[in-house]
């Protein structure tokens, strides 16, 4: 297939294209902590499926751009990016899986303007639930720094103006957190830019209840073998929650040499230490000693919540012909 430039944001250069490199075949859009890496697993099984190794390259969401530059990991230009899929057969179809790409305003527009034949997927989670996974998370990486569920998301529109970003946090559109949510505007970028039966939204709870049946469905939709044995992976988003942040803030500081004892810790480590086993031991590190299961719902949090998101909800039902008001229990809140 013969790939078109991707604009970069803030970069008036067009990336040339390579030519005749392979683009994905589907994309599986998002979003985060709604079982996409569960999905991406099992898409992984299939023999007549390729997914490169590095799940969510995120490189059509140039919207998602870090303070920090670009991560080492993740691909910067289009022939990076394409090479990605140079391992696919002929015979297979190429994917792949960023979770940024449904949340984010640009994916939409990159991906028909590289793949305009390419399949959609995305996955739609309960709103309060979704933002509660999101809200762990992000204080498990360090980019949230307020514990309080409800102040975080009242700090949207500050953090929209560039006012109250945590400084560990790399992507502070991110932390928008009603942004996150918008469901009906997001699925209407992605129809403004491909017909509709070339993008599946699926909803979570479906794929949490029904696993392989859900798997068989988004064969049928990819236009794969829907009768190959998928092997169930259990969707289960929960998030270790952060019990130590001062702890997590001295071992992150040591780590990255944030101040001059860090600094000195840290070169000690480098001198006798290889960095893979570096990073595998403050993995470990934060893993025992700074997180833990996360705390019970709080009841209050979770109806203010969806009292609030119950417009998007009641949108989100009417662009998609379901009543999600119902399958959420945004119709008894009282």
């Amino acid at each position: 297939m013969s790939a078109g430039p991707v604009q970069r944001e803030g970069d008036p250069r067009p990336i040339s294209s390579p030519g005749a490199q392979r683009t994905p075949d589907f994309f599986l859009a998002g979003h985060h902590k709604s079982g996409t890496t569960a999905m991406y697993e099992m898409l992984t099984q299939h023999p007549q499926i390729f997914m490169p190794e590095l799940k969510e390259p995120h490189f059509l969401a140039t919207d998602r751009r870090s303070r920090f530059g670009s991560p080492a990991d993740l691909p910067t230009t289009l022939e990076q990016y394409l090479a990605l899929f140079e391992p696919a057969l002929p015979e297979q179809l190429a994917g792949e899986a960023s979770a940024s790409y449904l949340w984010s305003r640009t994916a939409a527009a990159e991906i028909a303007r590289l793949s305009p034949g390419a399949r959609i997927i995305g996955i739609l989670r309960e709103p309060a639930s979704h933002l509660r996974s999101l809200h762990l998370n992000y204080q498990r990486l360090q980019w949230e720094d307020q514990p309080d569920l409800l102040t975080a998301v009242a700090a949207s529109e500050a953090r929209r103006e560039g006012r109250e970003i945590p400084k560990r946090c790399p992507y502070p559109e991110m932390l928008i957190y009603a942004d996150q949510v918008n469901y009906a505007e997001q699925l209407r970028r992605y129809h403004e830019h491909f017909p509709r039966e070339q993008v599946l939204i699926l909803i979570y709870d479906d794929f949490r209840a029904e696993n392989l049946a859900t798997m068989r469905q988004v064969a049928g939709f990819l236009g794969v073998d829907e009768t190959f044995a998928f092997r169930a992976l259990d969707a289960n988003t929960t998030t270790k929650a952060m019990r130590r942040q001062r702890l997590d803030d001295a071992i992150l500081s040591t780590a990255l040499g944030e101040n001059a004892t860090a600094r000195t810790a840290r070169a000690a480590l480098r001198a006798v230490t290889p960095r893979r086993l570096r990073r595998g031991a403050v993995t470990g590190i934060r893993r025992k000693l700074v997180f833990g299961a996360p705390p019970p719902e709080d009841a209050g949090t979770m109806l203010e919540l969806r009292r609030r998101f119950k417009g998007e909800v009641e949108a989100a039902s009417e662009y998609l012909g379901r009543d999600l008001v119902a399958l959420w229990g945004y119709d008894r809140l009282g």
